[in-house]
């Protein structure tokens, strides 16, 4: 079942918070394809926390599981391995394989370059591929695909063993067998932004544009973050896109529903937390700038009342998605964040990116506030150093997230940065508001 929902990356914002707070490639090269155990005087990456089929054929059944690649009948399917470098030199590979029956001829490219092996015995032995000189720091890939075979099925593959002068320091990669699931999905990156404390901030208004090109499928674009919930956009499948705001119920009490717009789809979500979830099926484009108005406030009978509004330029008016009441909560808004996360683990090789923009903080007096300033974190799978690929910061005038796609240029988590002044100050008719 996709998720939906967005518990851990929320309750990672908050922690990290916290925290903050106290490619040359050689001519073609043949392996030797011998069994070499001594080969294994390496570093084993697993397949289980780094690997995916970036290119599935027709009909293929091929799966990375935590135990690595298994089912792997068709030679146009692709599985792709990505590890991280941090210094130059010599990078010598081998992979950790068995084959049910028969023998197998594969095709091994390390950072573009191929080498073709075969493997061939009913338990899992060591075989050399090849090496490579890296001439940079960053991530290197490491492509299978089945040339032929004579059994029934290429091979079952558990590690790629790596070792010469370039992995002898700063080698990353998932090595946490019990959060593979986490890795794969990918490091999950956050925004916070400083709000003044000495105010009730009643509204919360943003303004989020994805990129051409970095809607993938399973990307939750969060804009509208706060201490019980989040509201933002999201990837569903190649045919569903979603408006999403969820509010979390409170450890004593449910939350729930008071009112919703048009066309909006409520219920209860569980799994990372329990709490009311609104939807509203909406086909929004990489390329447009929308807007996100949320509403917090005490309801004055010892709970809290929380709307969510969205502007689409394409409708030309804002859109009601829903109130929500939490009881045994007495408070405004607090905690103000924006964050990205990929929520399908087979789409964490793929990368995605989305800015935020002319963010303000509204009084229960009626002042608003430019927020200028955020601190960029980052979560357990990035804190715990099993992925790098992520990024924050301020660019073209615009704060910005970045993650998966293991690119080289990461920036570091816990830096705060400040983004121009746009005296652009939100105009809403609040009384006119659906």
């Amino acid at each position: 079942m996709k998720k939906i929902i967005s518990l851990t990356v929320a309750v990672a914002f908050l922690t990290a918070l916290s925290f903050a707070c106290k490619k040359s490639k050689s001519d073609h090269a043949a392996g030797t394809g011998e069994s070499k155990d001594s080969a294994a005087a390496g570093i084993a990456v697993p397949l289980g926390g780094n690997a995916y089929i970036t290119q599935m054929a027709a009909g293929g059944t091929e799966v990375i599981t935590d135990k690595g690649l298994g089912n792997w009948t068709n030679s146009e399917t692709i599985a792709s391995t990505y590890f991280r470098l941090g210094q130059t030199g010599q990078l010598s590979v081998s992979v950790k394989a068995s084959v049910p029956s028969g023998s197998s001829t594969i095709k091994v490219t390390i950072n573009g370059t191929p080498f073709t092996i075969t493997l061939k015995g009913n338990t899992y032995q060591t075989y050399a591929v090849g090496a490579v000189p890296i001439n940079d720091s960053g991530y290197v890939k490491v492509d299978m695909q089945g040339v032929r075979r004579s059994g029934s099925y290429f091979a079952d593959v558990s590690d790629f063993i790596i070792s010469g002068t370039a992995t002898t320091a700063n080698v990353l990669f998932a090595n946490d067998p019990e959060n593979f699931y986490w890795s794969r999905r990918g490091p999950s990156v956050h925004l916070g932004y400083t709000a003044p404390a000495s105010i009730n901030t009643e509204w919360f208004y943003n303004e989020l544009t994805v990129p051409v090109g970095e809607d993938k499928i399973g990307s939750y674009f969060m804009s509208n973050g706060f201490g019980e919930g989040y509201f933002g956009i999201q990837v569903n499948s190649a045919t569903e896109r979603r408006v999403l705001f969820s509010v979390w119920d409170p450890a004593t009490g449910k939350t729930t529903l008071m009112r919703k717009g048009a066309n909006v789809v409520t219920n209860d979500f569980g799994g990372e937390g329990t709490g009311g979830q609104s939807y509203l099926l909406y086909n929004w484009k990489a390329g447009t700038t929308y807007e996100f108005l949320t509403q917090g406030r005490p309801d004055g009978s010892g709970g809290t009342r929380y709307s969510s509004w969205f502007y689409a330029p394409e409708a030309g008016a804002w859109k009601f998605i829903a109130t929500w009441q939490r009881p045994n909560t007495v408070t405004y808004l607090t905690n103000l964040h924006s964050f990205l996360e990929n929520f399908i683990d087979t789409q964490g090789w793929l990368g995605r990116k989305v800015n935020f923009t002319n963010q303000w903080a509204r009084s229960n007096a009626g002042t608003w506030t430019e927020l200028t300033g955020a601190r960029f974190t980052a979560d357990a799978t990035a804190r715990n150093g099993q992925r790098k690929d992520y990024a924050g910061g301020v660019e073209n005038g615009q704060f910005f997230l970045k993650n998966g796609g293991f690119f080289a240029g990461f920036i570091n988590y816990d830096t705060k940065f400040t983004r121009p002044a746009t005296g652009r100050q939100p105009t809403i008719d609040f009384d006119d508001l659906p």
